[in-house]
């Protein structure tokens, strides 16, 4: 299966684009969530903040072959959010992140949860790994019941980009 081209019950997964930046600016209006997101310059505008996280995936493309994937709904084609898989170095070990971002319109719905079981799916059957993880800020109660329904449990606190986490995963199989 190609990393960039996944589907599941409700969604289609493919690479994001340049064209995505417009659609992405609704996912920092009026999100009481973004202090979750480990982001240190608010300065900047939605539109900025948007083009960065974007432009950040590309890169990641080119570099590690993975990254957030834009996440649509199968019957309509909208753009709802993004989730992917993505390499990190925590604690001096490789890991696999399950990771997504919803537009807060589509929270509530299960796209969360679905978005997450697809990208760890993936994972299990393609990436040589121990475990995947999922970084979570200790206070999003709504990422944790995501990652508990996607079959994690908490493995231990640390600091991840200047906020407390708690670090979620699972044994591959």
């Amino acid at each position: 299966m190609d990393y960039f081209s996944q589907e599941s019950e409700r969604l289609i997964f493919r690479k994001l684009t340049k064209e995505d930046i417009p659609s992405w600016v609704e996912f920092f209006v009026d999100n009481d969530r973004l202090h979750f997101l480990g982001i240190k310059d608010w300065s900047k505008s939605k539109e900025v903040l948007a083009k960065d996280w974007i432009m950040g995936q590309l890169d990641r493309y080119e570099k590690q072959g993975l990254g957030h994937l834009a996440v649509e709904i199968k019957e309509s084609g909208e753009f709802i959010g993004m989730g992917g898989l993505l390499p990190r170095d925590l604690n001096g070990k490789k890991e696999y992140e399950v990771s997504y971002a919803l537009k807060p319109r589509f929270w509530k719905k299960g796209y969360g949860t679905e978005i997450a079981k697809q990208m760890k799916a993936f994972g299990v059957k393609n990436i040589h790994t121990d475990r995947f993880i999922s970084i979570i800020e200790t206070q999003n109660k709504d990422s944790i019941n995501v990652a508990q329904k996607n079959g994690m449990f908490a493995l231990f606190k640390t600091e991840f980009m200047g906020m407390k986490v708690t670090i979620y995963g699972t044994k591959k199989a």
